[in-house]
């Protein structure tokens, strides 16, 4: 090799060596997030490669939802005969909401996910006239004091629902948008503020707390991953926190329910006697359970076995074994979240898987605190195992966003 061919090798090396993008560490905060995602330099993606992210998630809300449809069969059996003459009715319902929801799951994740951006603004308006119309005397139908669902022939809408999947998709859409000024409130944290604001108060109206409460936490979540200042962020978290505390004391069910949570023996016949039932049918479950379908509780003794305290249900037939192994798939669901959110191609998918996993593991997270006693009963289903068509079907659409981001993976 001549001198002139060695200096003109070196040269090209060099300017290889420029044109390089610099490394950065995990966890480093680029481009306006706190995940170390990368989100914001170009990437090369893997078309619709089935990663280890997808399949492991995949299986693992389809596990959840057989063992639920299982589970809600046993629960409801009894009341189901008693109300309808029929022990398969509450099943047969959520079976057909689950071929609905695989259909729902099915088509999210073929859609590109950066499509959900350009419909962010009509998917928030039509949850906020659903929220609206729920309200309206004739059009909402009223269960035990609450105004949460729309009926339309056999079928029951709960628009809150909704809320969960517009207000993460909006929110996801802004704060990608103004990442790159994002410390400026005006930019991120005042508009998402006041939506949520407007969104809790319709909820609020139903009323739903649990709900609200749920919401709240997955847009301040997924504020925070974005990189909004913390001190308004803060701030603006502990007025929630407190306004949810007064609310939750004014209204003398809520005040009623916190109450039997710090002490149910005080009240065992009436506020307390949900807490205790679900205590006792946990207890009742040993290690190794009663047996599927051997369950006392749901004899009448636990009201709503099969939407709101089917944990119970399963920690009394399954046992401690069956009731870890939901929590062991639950956290799993928010590992695989959290690692699609920090391989997503871009900010949008970042904070749209965060917000998904955020959403779902909270609730899965009051819903269990509440069977077991450590949380007040707030009334929200466990997702993908508590009957109720609204939260699976839309549980399962926001599950297959996340797979369509999985899909789409930085290699």
């Amino acid at each position: 090799m001549t001198p002139t061919t060695q200096n003109r090798s070196h040269s090209g090396t060099g300017r290889q060596r420029r044109a390089a993008p610099a490394r950065t560490k995990p966890g480093s905060k680029r481009g306006g997030l706190r995940t170390g995602s990368g989100a914001s330099r170009p990437v090369r993606q893997s078309g619709h490669r089935r990663s280890g992210s997808f399949v492991v998630l995949l299986v693992v809300v389809i596990a959840l939802n057989l063992i639920g449809l299982v589970m809600v069969l046993s629960a409801s059996s009894v009341v189901a005969l008693d109300q309808t003459g029929s022990s398969w009715f509450h099943f047969q319902r959520q079976g057909i909401w689950f071929l609905l929801a695989l259909g729902g799951l099915t088509a999210a994740t073929r859609l590109d996910y950066r499509r959900l951006r350009d419909f962010s603004g009509l998917l928030l308006a039509v949850a906020f006239a659903l929220l609206f119309l729920v309200l309206v005397p004739g059009i909402g139908t009223s269960v035990n004091g609450a105004r949460r669902w729309i009926v339309i022939g056999p079928l029951s809408i709960q628009p809150s629902e909704l809320a969960k999947l517009a207000m993460v998709v909006w929110t996801a859409s802004l704060l990608s948008r103004h990442a790159g000024n994002i410390r400026d409130i005006r930019a991120g944290l005042r508009p998402v503020m006041l939506w949520l604001f407007a969104c809790s108060a319709l909820i609020m109206l139903q009323p739903n707390l649990g709900t609200t409460l749920i919401i709240a936490f997955t847009v301040f979540v997924m504020m925070y991953i974005i990189g909004v200042p913390m001190v308004p962020l803060a701030i603006c978290a502990g007025a929630g926190a407190g306004a949810a505390g007064i609310l939750a004391m004014l209204a003398p069910y809520r005040r009623a329910r916190i109450l039997a949570f710090l002490d149910p023996w005080d009240d065992p016949l009436n506020n307390g006697y949900q807490t205790i039932q679900s205590l006792v049918g946990i207890a009742s479950g040993g290690v190794g359970g009663v047996g599927l379908g051997n369950g006392r509780a749901k004899w009448g003794f636990l009201p709503f076995a099969h939407t709101d305290f089917i944990f119970s249900v399963i920690g009394e037939e399954l046992g401690l074994v069956g009731a870890v192994m939901i929590i062991i798939m639950f956290v799993i669901l928010g590992i695989v979240g959290i690692k699609i959110a920090g391989e997503a191609p871009d900010r949008f998918g970042t904070l749209l898987a965060v917000g998904i996993t955020a959403w779902l593991v909270m609730q899965a997270f009051v819903n269990i605190g509440a069977a077991i006693g450590v949380l007040p009963i707030t009334g929200v289903p466990l997702p993908f195992l508590s009957a109720g068509g609204s939260s699976l079907l839309i549980n399962m659409i926001a599950v297959g966003i996340m797979l369509n981001i999985a899909r789409q993976a930085r290699v």
